[in-house]
């Protein structure tokens, strides 16, 4: 499979979501725009006090989370591979008054001008599973951090990918290492939205991720699982009296995110 393709394919995709995503409910702009942190719990308590830090959100999208962090008092960066995401996110930081600085690349691309910058560098929900190959992730992840930098990282879990996008049956190996090749209909965060396109993407099984990160010589200091997510972008979920969304018949029977911080020696 020609893999610049596939990037470039989802490189339009994402590009083609950005302004239904602005409109979403889930991405709740009248609400970020107020003053609303758009971070979850999980992602603030791994990421601890992060005034004064330097810290690289990977994978950004159109920079709610990035300037979350900046009202936080953080100096940050955000890099995403969708140039219409990064118009929005310029357009958004300078609406806001917030500083922020976009790098417009694959993330698995190496970066020189980010070696050593950060204290921590952050990616979050949605963001792996893009990459067919997780090593030169991980290669980056060590290159851009300070010594005793962070990595925080929070995904959704492996399992939830096993499943065919109504949860109806499972229809990918856990351990799956071919490209799954999906005609996309709409978007997770506005299922009517007019988009119909091609994606590509890879399920990556915990031990992979943990592997391609350990053998960068990162270490583990925390790791959490939970049975629900923050977001709602999945098909038959129920809120639970917590907040977090579950799949309907599968409540507490399944893991649905996990989040870790690892800290460079």
């Amino acid at each position: 499979m020609d893999q610049k393709a596939a990037f470039e394919a989802n490189r339009a995709l994402w590009n083609a979501r950005v302004p239904h995503h602005l409109t979403s409910r889930m991405y709740d702009m009248e609400g970020f725009l107020a003053g609303k942190n758009s971070l979850t719990d999980l992602e603030l308590q791994l990421l601890g006090d992060v005034k004064g830090k330097h810290i690289l959100h990977l994978q950004c999208h159109f920079g709610q989370d990035t300037l979350s962090l900046a009202r936080m008092g953080a100096e940050v960066t955000g890099l995403d591979i969708s140039d219409a995401a990064l118009d929005e996110a310029s357009r958004l930081s300078k609406q806001l008054g917030l500083k922020a600085e976009w790098v417009l690349s694959n993330v698995i691309d190496h970066v020189p001008a980010l070696d050593g910058r950060f204290d921590i560098v952050l990616t979050s929900y949605g963001t792996i599973g893009w990459l067919p190959n997780l090593k030169p992730w991980a290669a980056n992840i060590k290159r851009y951090l300070k010594p005793e930098g962070r990595f925080v990282f929070v995904e959704f879990h492996p399992v939830l990918w096993m499943f065919d996008n109504d949860f109806t049956h499972v229809q990918y190996s856990y351990f799956n290492r071919e490209a799954i090749i999906e005609e996309e209909h709409g978007t997770y965060a506005d299922r009517d939205a007019p988009i119909r396109t091609k994606s590509f993407s890879w399920n990556h099984d915990l031990g992979e991720v943990m592997s391609a990160l350990l053998e960068e010589g990162l270490m583990l200091e925390r790791f959490s699982e939970l049975d629900g997510s923050p977001h709602d972008c999945f098909a038959k979920t129920v809120r639970g009296e917590d907040g977090l969304y579950r799949i309907k018949g599968m409540e507490g029977m399944i893991p649905m995110v996990y989040g870790l911080r690892m800290r460079k020696g």
